[in-house]
């Protein structure tokens, strides 16, 4: 009688309990949205073949129109969790690479026949030219510090700038991202519908899923079209339900033929969102024109190391030169053109 009465627990309680993951309001947050956008996927394909009976009919005679489609949608939405769930490459992951590296090396007898990119585990830590083996030896100096001192220009201010937040030395192009709370290399943005950071680890699979994505909400409103353009004089509600679907549908392809195309753009100049944005107050490109696109190598060397580098490769860019700015902030001639100096 006297003990105290039994508190029945919350049924949210018992949820947060059960799957602890839901009991952080931005996993949450993003789990909500990743479901949002499985359900509207899921809607505008439901909606195209429960109306269209004769799209149902083409696929009798023709199952591979259909089975292209289907495997375009499935593909997409691989390729969304596959890069919501993929690392941004972060510089603590990056560090820890590099200190096991350091102890192999310093292990290895034949230490001057490795070449600059060694393998660590599933990781690769590269650099140009021999840097990472002249961090690796000599002074008493971490094997990070000595990595990231080398990637800036002697005698800058900002060779030893550290994160404040992950108490991390911060290569160039690295920055810290308050949702994630850690330092991502070459921070591009940090998206809300991934709940992922896009960096130098997944920046390719981020693009490919807007291709993708691009290329199923197109051919999705060309099949709105061609129902409507056959059935628009039969069931009016169902003629409503898809207009307003398409205008939904073609401002989202609106948006995502811009975002790709201003994506590709930043590849073809090996720029970030976040260095093309903020490029005034980012400390190492103050003092370069705004013309003039510091770490790209031309177009072909760009798309070389997007595409074919592989997502576990951690590769740090030096800071230019002054000499290397001021060659490229040389107007273009004719016969730059004719040399293909932009590539």
């Amino acid at each position: 009688m006297c003990s105290p009465m039994r508190t029945w627990e919350r049924p949210i309680d018992r949820c947060f309990r059960t799957f602890p993951c839901l009991a952080d309001p931005g996993r949450r947050s993003s789990l909500c949205l990743k479901l949002a956008l499985v359900t509207i996927h899921i809607i505008y394909a439901g909606v195209l073949f429960l109306f269209d009976g004769d799209l149902i009919e083409s696929t009798k005679t023709e199952p591979w129109y259909t089975a292209l489609y289907l495997l375009l949608f499935v593909v997409t939405l691989i390729q969304y969790f596959a890069t919501s769930i993929s690392s941004p490459g972060y510089v603590v992951d990056a560090m820890m690479s590099v200190h096991d590296r350091n102890v192999a090396y310093k292990k290895t007898p034949d230490t001057s026949s490795q070449s600059a990119s060694s393998r660590n585990g599933s990781f690769v830590v590269s650099m140009e030219g021999n840097l990472l083996g002249r961090n690796l030896s000599g002074s008493s100096k971490t094997a990070w510090s000595k990595l990231v001192a080398d990637l800036y220009p002697l005698g800058s201010s900002i060779r030893t700038w550290t994160c404040t937040y992950c108490n991390a030395e911060q290569p160039p192009r690295a920055k810290h991202c308050h949702d994630c709370d850690k330092c991502v290399l070459q921070f591009d943005h940090h998206c809300v519908w991934l709940g992922n950071c896009i960096g130098q680890g997944n920046h390719c699979k981020f693009w490919w899923y807007l291709f993708e994505e691009t290329a199923l909400c197109l051919w999705t409103g060309v099949l709105y079209i061609s129902y409507l353009k056959a059935h628009i004089t039969r069931v009016w509600w169902q003629g409503a339900i898809l207009i307003l679907l398409l205008i939904t549908l073609s401002v989202c392809l609106i948006f995502l033929l811009l975002l790709l195309l201003f994506h590709s753009y930043l590849i073809l100049t090996n720029q970030t969102t976040f260095e093309l944005v903020r490029r005034r107050r980012i400390h190492y490109l103050r003092g370069i024109p705004e013309r003039v696109h510091p770490f790209s190598g031309g177009v072909r060397k760009n798309l070389y190391y997007f595409c074919c580098a592989r997502s576990s490769v951690y590769r740090f860019e030096p800071m230019p030169t002054t000499q290397e700015i001021e060659e490229k902030s040389r107007p273009y001639t004719c016969s730059d053109v004719l040399t293909c100096r932009c590539c």
